[in-house]
């Protein structure tokens, strides 16, 4: 049974930097694009940065290009999102996602599985 375990969301200040991580079991990174995506209080959960094909294509949302960076440890199956110059309109849960079955990969309903999510806040 496949299972997402999102970890590293926490607490920082306008600037400031966090790692996210995501373990994924029963699961090959290597064949396939996994994602981060975030909800903020009231909006839709929209797709952050993706992943396919064992980190050969990635791509970002345009509110987080060039501060965050996704990327993968095949051996470990572990996704990471490296997020820098943190923004108080990135506070949000951040949900790791797998099992994309085609089409846009920063649709949520292409994605057959999810984590339980991991809280980021950042203050002004």
């Amino acid at each position: 049974q496949v299972q997402l375990a999102e970890s590293g969301g926490g607490s920082v200040q306008g600037g400031g930097s966090l790692r996210l991580s995501c373990i994924i079991s029963e699961f090959t990174t290597s064949r396939t694009c996994m994602a981060w995506f975030r909800q903020g209080t009231g909006k839709k959960r929209e797709g952050v940065a993706v992943i396919c094909f064992g980190g050969d294509s990635v791509a970002y949302a345009d509110s987080v290009k060039g501060r965050f960076t996704i990327s993968v440890d095949n051996a470990r199956n572990t996704v990471y999102l490296q997020m820098n110059s943190l923004k108080p309109e990135d506070t949000a849960m951040y949900y790791c996602a797998a099992g994309f079955m085609g089409g846009s990969t920063f649709l949520e309903p292409r994605y057959r599985y999810w984590g339980q999510g991991t809280q980021v806040n950042v203050s002004s």
